[in-house]
């Protein structure tokens, strides 16, 4: 029996380093609202079969004519976010209704992810508790201080982790539920896994697949965008 797959997508960021005033999730790329590229994503991706966009409460009207404009068909129910990134997915996962589903979980803000990488994740979770899609680091890392350079790692063990990130439902909503008591706080869903002797996977995304964080990222992103469209 093939499980069912859950895409939640948290959308619901105060942006702080992208600008004041300013509705990150919302802001234009290629003509069109930035999370929108991630949702066309996800809907053109076969083994999905929902999609809960997580969004700021004054937004949820907006991403449901979203939705339907742009024919976004496995948008089913959109949910409102919270204070943190963190509740945004725990708000998404209180409102998965199969408890032996597959959650793929993606940013909102990485609009340039590619079916086929969700795809790869999906078919590299087997017996494992999360897969994360991500890319070897370029440069070299220094662990520093106080303005003071304290080691330089090895590079050849480093990665950066990307969204998506996909777990078997029960493991993923037993790690948020342990972390919500524990008042700890981590900056992706993985990282909770791990923190409770969860088994993860890496699996190669793409150096195109940025997370939008700040106004210099979606000009980034826009360039990546030509290039796909002109098959550069």
């Amino acid at each position: 029996m093939i499980n069912k797959v859950v895409a939640i997508v948290p959308a619901a960021g105060l942006g702080r380093r992208f600008g004041e005033g300013t509705n990150k999730p919302l802001e234009i790329l290629g003509g069109r609202p930035l999370m929108l590229w991630a949702l066309r994503a996800l809907e053109a991706a076969g083994e999905i079969s929902e999609i809960i966009p997580v969004v700021k409460a004054n937004d949820m009207a907006y991403c449901a004519e979203l939705a339907e404009e742009y024919n976004i068909s496995k948008v089913r129910r959109i949910v409102p976010g919270g204070r943190e990134r963190q509740d945004s997915v725990f708000h998404g996962l209180q409102s998965v209704d199969d408890p032996e589903s597959i959650v793929v979980v993606h940013d909102g803000v990485r609009p340039l992810i590619e079916p086929e990488v969700i795809a790869r994740g999906i078919a590299q979770l087997e017996d494992n508790d999360g897969v994360v899609i991500g890319v070897p680091v370029k440069d070299t890392v220094k662990e520093a201080a106080e303005g003071m350079v304290k080691q330089t790692l090895d590079r050849t063990l480093l990665w950066a982790a990307q969204t998506p990130q996909i777990f078997p439902y029960r493991v993923l909503l037993d790690a948020f539920e342990k972390a919500m008591q524990e008042r700890f706080y981590a900056t992706d869903d993985s990282a909770l896994v791990e923190r409770y002797g969860g088994k993860i996977k890496m699996v190669p995304g793409s150096y195109t697949n940025i997370k939008v964080t700040t106004p210099e990222d979606l000009l980034i992103a826009a360039l990546f965008l030509e290039a796909r469209n002109s098959g550069a």
